[in-house]
């Protein structure tokens, strides 16, 4: 299921309560494509998250293309959304997405725990980081 960040947030917005949206988070999750066992190594783990979290980077024609996967349903969710803002986008177009904004407009920042909180910005950073690598 490859949603943009408006589907998501349009999504997000038909739940009236918390536990339907971290439903739907969770159903986000299980929609990522399957990560080969070969990434699940240091390598591609994302550091910063309690949970454990691979992100695997592909530069192509100018835009980055992600696979991630992680351990506990929810981050898998967090992982969907990242990929809405970010996957097979140009270093630029990472580097300007608002994507505390974006997090914070789907009610993340005052729903989730501290430690997902941290581990959300942990992936943002090393995509970003990646980017900015991409883009030298």
């Amino acid at each position: 299921m490859n949603l943009t960040t408006d589907e998501i947030a349009e999504n997000f917005a038909l739940f009236s309560d918390w536990e339907e949206r971290y439903q739907y988070l969770i159903d986000l999750g299980k929609s990522l494509p399957h990560l080969d066992e070969a990434y699940k190594a240091d390598l591609y783990k994302v550091r910063g998250c309690t949970s454990q979290v691979w992100l695997v980077p592909d530069v192509a024609e100018g835009k980055l293309r992600f696979q991630a996967d992680s351990d506990a349903l929810i981050v898998k969710g967090l992982i969907a959304v990242l990929m809405s803002a970010y996957n097979a986008k140009t270093p630029s177009e990472i580097s300007e997405f608002p994507i505390k904004d974006y997090f914070d407009s789907l009610g993340l920042g005052q729903n989730l725990s501290p430690n997902r909180r941290n581990g959300f910005f942990a992936m943002v950073e090393k995509i970003k980081s990646l980017a900015l690598a991409a883009q030298n």
